[in-house]
């Protein structure tokens, strides 16, 4: 089982950029054998898929829309998980939220990850 804080989370201008950080308290099983993943969900919406990393590190992937500006990565060593946004928009405002699954991938299915945390707000104004 795996519990995640996210952190980093603030207001800022378009164009401007943020760094979201997920810290994880693993118990039974080593943080590195999760896959990792972001999603995001904003008002009256569903929650989406932002990027997820694979366990190893050697696997990345990105939703279309942040393709180019995010990047995730992560520090088995260290427990965390990073997002960089940069190039930041106002359609970018939502909820984010870090997620854990036991397979060892990064999947872009919400459905595939077990553990969540509470999220954290990121506000874009133009």
């Amino acid at each position: 089982q795996v519990q995640l804080v996210e952190s980093g989370g603030g207001l800022v201008q378009a164009g401007g950029s943020l760094r979201l950080s997920c810290a994880a308290s693993a118990s039974g099983r080593a943080f590195s054998n999760y896959g990792m993943g972001w999603f995001r969900q904003a008002p009256g919406k569903e929650r989406e898929f932002v990027a997820a990393i694979s366990r190893s590190d050697t696997s990345t992937t990105y939703a279309d829309s942040v393709k180019g500006r995010f990047t995730i990565s992560r520090e088995n060593a260290k427990n965390t998980m990073s997002l960089q946004m940069n190039s930041l928009k106002p359609e970018d405002t939502a909820v984010y939220y870090c997620a854990a699954n036991d397979f060892g991938w990064g999947s872009q299915l919400p459905r595939q990850y077990f553990y969540w945390g509470q999220g954290t707000q990121v506000t874009v104004s133009s």
